[in-house]
């Protein structure tokens, strides 16, 4: 992918965990409709990280298939030395590799890292990463006009229900997302 399709909007990189969680709860739908008129891209290692899970929740297949998603490839010099510099920074457990490997996409590329990983999402704000999680795209969904504060509550129980962690439960999420300045 090219800066060039960046230019307008900035890109929307995406983490394992969301697109799991997604796929697992059968919405992938909703987070279609949320990010239209965002370009939308993950990285190879988040395609691995979804596949060796297809066969314990075969929902994650459909993860891999979006039309809607782009794929950054950091295979240049450049784009494999941001990755090991974030690799650095975050840590080299197998489950960080995901993680560091979206934060050198969005960082190259002028992107917006989104993870729902709290220790990462503070290491990338701390090297001055934009760095957004779940709650962040349906608090955006709302104030587009694309869901309700209702639907999206159904949204983050339906989510909560595949094992995600979120900071607040459906009900909690409008006095959560004004509490934050989020709606």
């Amino acid at each position: 992918m090219s800066s060039q399709g960046l230019v307008d909007k900035p890109a929307l990189v995406f983490d394992t965990t969301v697109l799991n969680h997604f796929a697992r709860a059968d919405r992938l739908d909703v987070l279609a409709s949320m990010v239209i008129g965002h370009p939308c891209a993950t990285t190879p290692v988040v395609l691995d990280e979804l596949r060796s899970g297809v066969q314990q929740h075969p929902a994650l297949s459909s993860a891999l298939e979006l039309d809607w998603m782009r794929v950054i490839a950091l295979d240049q010099p450049a784009e494999l030395q941001c990755f090991a510099d974030w690799v650095r920074r975050i840590g080299a457990g197998a489950r960080d590799m995901g993680e560091a490997s979206v934060f050198a996409a969005a960082d190259i590329h002028g992107g917006i890292a989104i993870t729902d990983d709290r220790d990462a999402t503070r290491v990338g704000r701390a090297h001055g990463l934009s760095v957004h999680g779940t709650i962040w795209l349906l608090a955006g969904g709302c104030g587009a006009g694309k869901l309700t504060e209702i639907g999206a509550g159904a949204i983050i129980d339906a989510l909560r229900q595949t094992g995600h962690r979120l900071p607040c439960t459906g009900t909690e999420f409008p006095a959560f997302a004004h509490r934050y300045g989020l709606l």
